[in-house]
């Protein structure tokens, strides 16, 4: 379990190096010559972004030191943990307080489309037939191109991460909100 966990973290360390979907708000990249010599001045990225991003990995990485938990209705420990648990505790113990339940956290933050997902974001579904409320919720680890995979906790498998782009998370998904 603590190998499965470290080799996830390092994954998602690699990973995060690479290149994502993300909105850019820095200047140009430009070219200055001194001396004969070609300089590359490439763009940083802003101290809020950077902020940001700094603190979107955090909350991953507390994330995913929950993978493999089993499922528990109305749990927050690695004894057991709910959707909407693992999203409260997972910020909370990076100084956000947030609402304890899905359908209430899907309340916060400001709306995003889908193309403009990024990590540290949120998801949320409706999973019940008959409901018509939100009832689960995920926090997004990882965006590759048109895959955006999120950490959840399901009531048959536990805390894992899986992929929007899997049939039934597509059918059940209704929102993004960004909370960072």
């Amino acid at each position: 379990m603590f190998r499965k966990t470290i080799i996830l973290l390092l994954f998602f360390a690699v990973v995060a190096c690479g290149p994502g979907k993300r909105k850019r708000t820095y200047s140009k990249t430009r070219t200055v010559t001194v001396e004969g010599s070609t300089e590359d001045t490439s763009p940083r990225k802003s101290k809020k972004e950077e902020r940001i991003n700094e603190k979107a990995e955090a909350i991953i990485s507390t994330a995913m030191t929950f993978s493999g938990t089993r499922y528990k209705y109305g749990g927050t420990t690695k004894k057991g943990m709910d959707c909407s648990g693992l999203v409260f505790v997972s910020l909370k113990e990076n100084d956000i307080l947030f609402p304890r339940v899905s359908y209430q956290m899907a309340m916060e933050g400001q709306k995003i489309d889908v193309d403009d997902v990024q990590k540290g974001d949120l998801l949320y579904f409706k999973t019940s037939k008959s409901g018509k409320r939100i009832n689960h919720v995920g926090l997004v680890v990882e965006v590759d191109g048109d895959d955006i995979r999120f950490i959840h906790a399901t009531t048959s498998r536990g805390v894992l991460v899986s992929s929007l782009r899997e049939g039934y998370w597509k059918y059940a998904f209704v929102k993004a909100m960004r909370i960072l």
